[in-house]
């Protein structure tokens, strides 16, 4: 008898020692990674290439929901650029699923036209095919960031049929959202992220609309963040849409922010410069998928990501998150090889067990 309940108190222990934890007010720190299978000396090197080979103002890496390494500025709000749309992906799911937002709704059912016109082909193109940037709709972007430079000739394609990174999609997709719900989005940021994950430095007043309205009317929604408050969001994403305890977001809407929706096949033969990068990105509803890595580390992981060096990436396998970003108002960036590093080194220094 007592040898059970030796056996009990010691699976529960260990049970809790390596539960998930959450921030509260502030972040735990991991006093000895090592014995949780991280490298010191690979961790070592990467805090040297980040400070010899990039221009990264802030790094957080995340395992169980402590820290586990850290570099420069963690609590400086700045610009997250792309990494927008996989948190506007987090804020669609309350709504779809209380049927406030139809995913089958066409464009043209939501009244979206714009400077110039939409051609009637394009009119069919579903806010489905919006969050998947599978629309066919190649009007010009009124705040750059997509890849048009490899779009097909405009009105060639049949909404759904081929995958292009576009920022009209993604702007439209905001604009949707906001017609749909009558919310605006960085209020609902707040009231569906900010609050219920305890950020810290979230600032309602830094996040504002931008956009060309000559060229195109449906304005981005640039959103400001801490490196830190970045990591909650990838732990939530993580734990399924659980925050200790609460389900902030619904499990079944994360599983489908990161079911494929483009496979990474497609995705190298529509942009090749995404080919022999080290990573094989496939696509969901605004979130990139690791696919085909060859490393069971890898397995079901999938990352925000944003222009000059943003990343909010999640590793599911080794429950890990990693954040980065570099500050937008220094006109630095990282290059595509270094973002790619970014994603691969600190899995690197991780022994999966």
């Amino acid at each position: 008898m007592k040898k059970n309940i030796f056996s009990f108190l010691l699976v529960t222990f260990v049970s809790i020692a390596s539960a998930q934890v959450f921030p509260t007010d502030e972040w735990a720190y991991n006093e000895n990674p090592e014995s949780d299978g991280w490298n010191l000396e690979k961790l070592r090197e990467l805090r040297d290439y980040i400070i010899d080979s990039t221009r990264v103002t802030g790094l957080v890496i995340v395992h169980k929901g402590q820290i586990v390494f850290s570099y420069g500025d963690l609590d400086e709000n700045s610009y997250i650029a792309s990494c927008r749309k996989s948190v506007l992906a987090m804020l669609y799911g309350k709504y779809v699923e209380d049927g406030t937002i139809d995913l089958d709704k066409t464009i043209e059912q939501l009244g979206i036209d714009d400077v110039d016109g939409i051609l009637p082909r394009e009119k069919s193109a579903t806010t489905q095919d919006l969050i998947s940037a599978r629309s066919g709709v190649y009007h010009r972007e009124g705040y750059p960031g997509g890849m048009q430079q490899y779009a097909p000739e405009r009105g060639s394609v049949e909404p759904g049929s081929y995958w292009l990174y576009s920022n009209w999609d993604f702007n439209v997709a905001g604009y949707v959202f906001e017609q749909e719900t009558g919310k605006n989005i960085y209020d609902e940021v707040e009231a569906q992220l900010a609050k219920p994950l305890n950020m810290e430095d979230w600032y309602r007043d830094f996040q504002n609309k931008q956009g060309d309205t000559t060229i195109s009317k449906y304005l981005a929604y640039p959103m400001w963040f801490s490196t830190r408050d970045m990591a909650r969001i990838g732990l939530l994403m993580l734990n399924k849409g659980n925050w200790n305890g609460e389900q902030v977001i619904s499990e079944s809407w994360v599983d489908e922010m990161v079911k494929e929706r483009t496979s990474y096949q497609e995705i190298n033969t529509n942009v090749p410069v995404f080919k022999d990068t080290g990573i094989n990105y496939g696509y969901g509803y605004m979130w990139w998928l690791f696919q085909n890595m060859g490393d069971d580390r890898y397995k079901n992981a999938y990352t925000a990501q944003g222009a000059m060096g943003q990343a909010i990436a999640i590793y599911p396998e080794i429950d890990v998150v990693v954040a980065h970003k570099t500050k937008a108002a220094y006109r630095r960036r990282n290059s595509r090889q270094v973002r790619q590093n970014l994603m691969m080194k600190p899995v690197e220094a991780y022994n999966m067990k």
